[in-house]
């Protein structure tokens, strides 16, 4: 008997091998997507101060990368059914490793930032893959475990990046302070490549029916490049009319990419959903939650390094609390919660990071620079907790009203929808925190604070108008 199954066993073993192969690789790259999207909260001062790139260098870091990922992911997506999810895969790795190793070895801001772009575009053309990879070639069974894993390796990945990056810039490996966060990408891409080349099933024909907006994404960069700009720009050098007339072209192109949306015959985002009020009350929130959520997150980072003067290192250590309630919250949502109580828990995640900001602002109040960094731990916990809750639960009851043939779109639209506000969110706060700095960091920190309380209250009343309920499970 063991003769007789012994042959249909081993190629059992070894397609699930390959399976397993194939989970590593697409962690890997998600993986270095979020460590690098956040190793910048913790290094973006000691960068500037080396390269001599001040403020602005500050403010472009972050954005510069969330601006290319945001306007590239749908396109990315799309570009892997035309040409091949394979190819595409082996193209962003490719192009990542090798934005990395120029942003590692820049001698100056102005590569860095255009490097920190080129690394972006390429991780948008990079993490859509994955997924679609996983959809095509795991069985159901093997997808339900994946997906599992994601969110423990990506959480582990959120709080380790800047933890580990804080240890590297302290350690000073080889006289290279800031520079080795980003050349170990080298290492992880090139081993990425080589297994990619390997284990990946070949689709090279791909759709080629598939249409790609390019239209739509190239209104929708000139719109993000226009605005992050002017608002960096003009908070850094002055309201020139400069900084006036980039704000003005961002503003008319995203009117022409509003309409490109309504009449393009395969926009990237389809109209039905901009006419779903569920769905844009839903952006609306999104909007500001991950802006002012990735906005504060950068400015504590900031105000622990040079208003409490901690290194890095233990700057990075002071935020894993934050980070820690942010995870552990989002666990709980997806866990059961989400489920059960619909849009109430984005108000219940908004009420609690007002609770969080507003107890971190009272400590400065207070204390101003003085403040020691275990009396704001637990208000950190408080604003990771809250900033889970609406991070997790509102993409995902975004698309209560979704049917079933907008569910693609509506994903992707919020994926962007993200990056795009992380961006905005990043050179939006940490433009107030630099204005108002110039009357001490304790009161740059009060208006920051104040800021993020303002425009998170505003959104409450738009939690009404989203889906009540998160959409049932297929099956239920």
């Amino acid at each position: 008997m063991t003769t007789l199954t012994e042959p249909s066993t081993v190629p059992t073993r070894r397609s699930s091998r390959r399976m397993w192969a194939i989970l590593g690789l697409v962690l890997l790259a998600d993986a270095i997507d979020v460590i690098d999207g956040t190793i910048t909260n913790i290094a973006a001062p000691t960068i500037a101060r080396e390269l001599n790139g001040g403020e602005s260098l500050i403010k472009w870091l972050g954005p510069a990368y969330m601006l290319a990922m945001g306007v590239l992911l749908l396109t990315g997506g799309r570009l892997g059914d035309k040409y091949g999810q394979r190819r595409l895969f082996l193209i962003g790795m490719g192009g990542f490793t090798l934005a990395s190793a120029v942003i590692g070895f820049s001698p100056d801001p102005v590569l860095l930032i255009a490097a920190r772009v080129a690394q972006g575009a390429f991780g948008a053309l990079l993490i859509p893959q994955g997924m679609a990879i996983m959809t095509k070639a795991f069985s159901r069974d093997m997808l339900a475990k994946a997906f599992g894993l994601f969110g423990p390796v990506l959480g582990i990945s959120s709080v380790g990046g800047p933890v580990l990056a804080g240890f590297i810039i302290d350690a000073d490996l080889f006289g290279l302070s800031w520079r080795p966060i980003f050349l170990a990408n080298i290492v992880l891409g090139v081993i990425g490549l080589v297994i990619a080349v390997k284990i990946l099933p070949r689709d090279d024909d791909g759709n080629r029916s598939t249409v790609v907006d390019g239209w739509g994404s190239g209104l929708l960069a000139v719109t993000m490049l226009g605005l992050l700009y002017g608002l960096i720009e003009g908070s850094t050098n002055g309201w020139s009319a400069v900084a006036v007339a980039s704000i003005a072209v961002g503003i008319l192109f995203f009117a022409a990419f509003a309409y490109r949306q309504r009449t393009a015959p395969h926009p990237l985002i389809k109209p039905s959903l901009l006419k779903n009020r569920g769905f844009t009350s839903a952006m609306v929130v999104g909007l500001v939650a991950f802006a002012a959520g990735t906005g504060l997150f950068f400015v504590l980072s900031l105000f622990l390094q040079e208003g409490l003067h901690a290194s890095p290192r233990t700057a990075s250590l002071g935020l894993v609390p934050l980070t820690l309630g942010l995870i552990a919250a989002s666990f709980a949502a997806m866990g059961g919660l989400v489920a059960k109580l619909g849009r109430r828990l984005v108000f219940i995640g908004l009420a609690v990071s007002l609770v969080g900001c507003g107890w971190v602002l009272a400590l400065v109040v207070h204390s101003g620079t003085n403040v020691s960094l275990w009396a704001l731990v637990p208000a950190f916990v408080v604003i990771g907790i809250g900033t889970g809750l609406c991070f997790t639960t509102i993409p995902t009851v975004a698309l209560g009203d979704a049917e079933p043939d907008e569910a693609g779109s509506a994903s992707g639209s919020l994926g962007s929808i993200q990056q795009l506000a992380s961006a905005i969110g990043s050179a939006a706060v940490t433009s107030v925190f630099f204005q108002a700095a110039t009357s001490g960091l304790d009161q740059a920190m009060k208006v920051t604070l104040i800021v993020v309380l303002a425009a998170t209250a505003l959104s409450i009343p738009f939690v009404a108008l989203m889906p009540r309920k998160a959409p049932q499970e297929p099956g239920h």
